[in-house]
């Protein structure tokens, strides 16, 4: 219908819309349509078609007219609608892929006064002590002498967050389930290791308890990992020692270890039950993910990573002293309690720069190897090297100072990486000359007074020959039981 009112034609549509054309366009529109024309040949004013806009002939053209108005209405409408809706899915999309990535909070150590007590007494600990330092970052974290931790009360172990990256493909859970086949995980009746752990400990009556592990083929245990053992009886005979190794629990490993047992020495080997040995702590969601291939063991040894895993929870069921196979003990060390030791400092500010986790010693059930622990089964990287060990002790010592709790010590790196890994292999060296001689005999008096235990780094040190006049040849001689055969083959 056209509104004579209006200087533009005002069109209804069946939709109730309101199109709005000028009349004059309208006129031609209607004519041309009257006249079998297109719409696009706008016919003259004046023309015998013009009348027709207000007779009872353009009826037809004014249905026309609607439909083809309507038609263009309508295809608007879903054009608009259609953009919507790729709207929506945009937005919908971002919201599905978008990745929160959670930062780590850190919080700033303060620094604790040294108390004597967990040195029970030890005058050359005392002095070692006097050196000992405090804070700094991650991959060179602050140095505590003394900290404190507060308790954890019930923890959820089963809500150990499952990252993206830790889930893998089931080739790589196979490959998973076959390593840990080949490490020895569930050869062994049930209840195996702990009856004979208990049973040990019980009859032998230890004066202290010591635990290496060898997750490793018999066949690569050498005079070095033999001497280790050697060094432990050495300075503690009383003591008694576990050996958590599926290869040395067998014929050949007893035949390795028997010349100890026949001087009377109290030490076993034992295949590991991980399951026991991990269980109530957070390490034992984390193997059950790895066991079901919910965690990429990555290029570094999972070897390794069990062991740096496995020495933790050993000393947090049993409590002790936990020693890598390539530490010597220099003297006793059973005055030490809840220790912990630097390896390196920084030189201009004195605080350490990095522990390390050859050698520790603690209570069980302590809280910081309960924070350990935790840390491993929340941040396990098997793709860094360092990462589960030595960085990962570094980390929680710096995050926790300043907390309530039990305490514990951080020696300096004297007590027992007296050498650092960079300059190792010069203790294996004889005298070249008078100089190197006298520096020799100074350093090795130092080691002696100074030193509870010294780490051999087997990584960069095990196909360096032990020469005459040595730092080592001399520490050998310190150190061994079976001196005369050991000294021809080490």
């Amino acid at each position: 219908m056209l509104d004579k009112d209006y200087p533009f034609g005002h069109f209804l549509s069946p939709f109730d819309s309101d199109i709005m054309i000028p009349r004059a366009w309208y006129r031609d529109i209607i004519c041309s349509l009257e006249m079998g024309g297109s719409l696009g040949a706008r016919q003259p004013r004046g023309s015998p078609n013009f009348a027709c806009i207000f007779g009872s002939q353009c009826q037809t053209s004014t249905l026309k007219i609607n439909f083809v108005f309507l038609f263009a209405a309508t295809t608007i409408k879903i054009l608009i609608l259609l953009l919507s809706l790729l709207l929506l899915l945009a937005c919908n999309g971002f919201s599905v892929f978008y990745i929160y990535l959670p930062g780590y909070l850190k919080s700033s150590p303060e620094p604790i006064k040294l108390l004597p007590e967990n040195l029970s007494g030890d005058k050359t600990v005392a002095k070692l002590v006097s050196s000992v330092m405090y804070a700094l970052k991650e991959e060179n974290p602050p140095g505590v002498l003394k900290t404190h931790l507060s308790l954890v009360k019930k923890p959820n172990f089963s809500m150990v967050p499952i990252g993206k990256a830790s889930v893998f493909k089931p080739k790589q859970a196979r490959l998973s389930r076959q390593i840990l086949r080949t490490l020895g995980s569930g050869t062994k009746p049930k209840g195996f290791f702990s009856s004979k752990v208990k049973t040990f400990f019980r009859n032998s009556k230890c004066k202290s308890r010591f635990f290496m592990t060898w997750i490793s083929p018999i066949e690569s245990l050498s005079d070095r990992e033999l001497l280790a053992i050697e060094s432990v009886f050495k300075f503690h005979p009383k003591a008694c020692l576990v050996i958590v190794s599926n290869s040395l629990d067998s014929k050949k490993g007893s035949v390795v270890l028997k010349p100890f047992s026949d001087m009377g020495f109290k030490l076993i080997a034992v295949h590991p039950d991980f399951d026991y040995i991990f269980k109530n702590t957070y390490a034992e969601t984390w193997f059950n993910r790895l066991k079901k291939g919910n965690i990429n063991p990555g290029e570094v040894s999972l070897g390794q990573n069990l062991s740096n895993l496995l020495r933790l929870a050993l000393l947090y069921k049993y409590g002790g002293v936990y020693l890598d196979t390539d530490v010597l003990v220099l003297k006793s060390i059973k005055r030490l309690r809840n220790v912990i030791s630097a390896q390196s400092i920084n030189p201009e500010t004195k605080n350490w720069s990095r522990l390390n986790n050859a050698v520790l010693i603690f209570d069980q059930n302590h809280p910081l190897l309960f924070k350990f622990i935790q840390e491993f089964a929340l941040t396990f990287d098997g793709n860094r090297w360092g990462h589960n060990g030595p960085y990962l002790v570094s980390r929680v010592v710096e995050r926790v100072t300043g907390r309530p709790g039990l305490n514990f010590t951080v020696l300096p790196p004297s007590a027992f990486y007296p050498v650092d890994w960079t300059r190792i292999r010069s203790l294996f060296q004889g005298p070249q000359n008078e100089t190197h001689s006298n520096w020799l005999k100074l350093k090795l008096g130092q080691i002696r007074r100074q030193s509870y235990a010294i780490h051999l780094w087997n990584r960069q040190s095990k196909q360096v020959k032990v020469q005459e006049g040595s730092i080592i040849h001399h520490i050998i001689s310190d150190c061994c039981i079976f001196c005369n055969s050991l000294k021809s083959k080490f």
